[in-house]
């Protein structure tokens, strides 16, 4: 089981990540995120509370971290973001199924393609996402 911990600086409220299910290193990864009711960004006033889809897009970035083994130990920052469509929106008891693929590696930032997917039904897409990172 990957720590993820270890390699992202993020931790609660601002951890989206709960498993990293598969990785294949300069490749793609998958992971889990269950949302829950108790989340801190659900609106309580709200009769049918839904994920901010800013959230599942982070989420997405969040998950390209584990694609990248040398850059484990550095300071990603999500710079860009193109083509980004939601489909449907995610809920509270949903298990948001995260997808992560790398498109361009340069040797300061890579590019990658992401899904999000919930009982296999796509929730939201992005063409491409930028992570610029810095060195530790």
């Amino acid at each position: 089981m990957i720590d993820i911990q270890s390699v992202l600086p993020h931790r609660y409220p601002f951890l989206l990540i709960d498993q990293v299910v598969c990785k294949e290193e300069l490749t793609y990864a998958k992971g889990i995120k269950l949302v829950s009711r108790g989340d801190w960004f659900m609106n309580r006033n709200e009769e049918n509370p839904k994920m901010p889809e800013v959230l599942i897009l982070e989420a997405i970035g969040q998950l390209g971290a584990f694609v990248l083994p040398e850059k484990e130990k550095s300071l990603g920052l999500l710079s860009g973001v193109r083509n980004v469509r939601f489909f449907h929106s995610v809920h509270p008891g949903d298990q948001l199924d995260l997808e992560f693929e790398i498109i361009k590696l340069r040797s300061q930032a890579f590019k990658g393609r992401g899904t999000a997917s919930v009982n296999g039904l796509k929730v939201a897409e992005v063409e491409e996402i930028t992570v610029s990172y810095l060195r530790s």
